[in-house]
């Protein structure tokens, strides 16, 4: 296990932690954790103990103006972290830091549909297939120079860190990716399953109706919901009012509403996606491996979480890996155990 004071000295704030080439000595999860044994360090940096990022940036990459932060040095090496729904670039308030510290460059980009990423024209489709998502990243990353990061991300982010170091292996050094395996298989996702699963998924099924719909597209219909969301999938975390109206202001999106709506309803077979990207969908409709080095990470209060502890997806990481569960934590994983997210990243760059 990874305790407080391993941590602390591997992301303290002096000048000696702050090199990358110390990291070296570092002591990673043991063999124990990497069979299943759970873990949840100590954190050296409680959740909460940032609140905002500097000055966000914009930059235009594909078919979007990307709202991102970004910290540590401009010549560091690359780690991108990928907020998933309903959440924001927020998730990583505590994890960035923690990374820049050791001389990363961080990158944590608003998605589409998210804060202030905007789409270039009003006349693309506001689609939210998970190709075109994954898609978004890769030219942001053409756009600031970066041949190649670490992916790291939760929810929709792990999908999308999935699928780029799947299909485009250069560019993705390494992944640290929240529940695991989750490119999407829309010939599967029409099977039912077990009703407690389809019990915690109901807000897909409300976003298949109209009245969901209309409930995303109401400001206080819409606030409540996905705090109800927060609350549900993460039920040991303690959040505050200002936490979650912080991460909330970026759903005043214009384009929040139909972002939300075309994912859930395209992951059910219930909304097309674009002909630009059938060939990247029969690609993942095929389950690829990935290959590059990768820690997983199971929330263990996650009601998401798989059974079989990663055991449901091992089979399709086929390089150097690591399983870890965090004892505790729920959905949000980065916001809710900033520490070890950012441990995670830490050591997956060093395998």
């Amino acid at each position: 296990m990874i305790n407080r004071r391993t941590f602390s000295k591997a992301l303290g704030t002096s000048a000696a932690a702050a090199s990358l080439t110390g990291l070296q000595g570092v002591p990673t999860a043991s063999a124990a954790t990497a069979s299943g044994t759970s873990t949840s360090p100590e954190p050296a940096t409680s959740p909460g103990t940032h609140t905002s990022f500097p000055r966000l940036k914009q930059v235009r990459a594909g078919l979007l103006n990307v709202g991102y932060a970004e910290l540590g040095p401009a010549h560091g090496p690359a780690v991108i972290c990928l907020h998933g729904w309903p959440y924001d670039i927020h998730s990583y308030v505590d994890v960035a830091p923690l990374l820049a510290e050791q001389g990363y460059r961080v990158i944590v980009p608003y998605l589409r549909g998210h804060g202030t990423t905007r789409f270039l024209s009003d006349r693309t489709f506001r689609n939210a297939q998970q190709s075109a998502i994954a898609v978004d990243i890769v030219a942001l990353m053409d756009a600031l120079k970066i041949e190649k990061a670490v992916l790291a991300g939760f929810d929709w982010g792990s999908r999308t860190a999935d699928i780029i170091a799947a299909l485009w292996p250069e560019r993705c050094k390494a992944l640290v990716s929240v529940s695991g395996y989750l490119i999407t298989n829309l010939k599967a996702q029409l099977q039912p399953l077990a009703p407690q699963a389809e019990h915690t998924w109901w807000y897909q099924f409300y976003f298949s109706t109209e009245r969901g719909r209309l409930a995303m597209e109401d400001p206080t219909l819409r606030h409540d919901l996905t705090r109800f969301v927060w609350q549900t999938v993460s039920p040991t975390w303690n959040f505050d009012d200002a936490t979650f109206e912080r991460t909330a202001a970026a759903f005043e999106n214009p384009d929040y509403a139909d972002i939300v709506i075309h994912n859930y309803r395209w992951r059910l077979s219930l909304a097309d996606g674009e002909l630009r990207y059938d060939g990247l969908e029969k690609q993942l409709a095929a389950r690829p491996l990935i290959d590059v080095p990768t820690i997983t990470l199971d929330p263990e209060r996650d009601p998401f979480t798989a059974p079989g502890n990663g055991s449901s997806y091992r089979d399709r990481f086929t390089g150097k890996y690591e399983h870890r569960t965090l004892e505790g934590i729920g959905h949000n994983v980065p916001q809710e155990a900033p520490a070890a997210f950012a441990q995670a990243v830490v050591d997956v760059d060093h395998f």
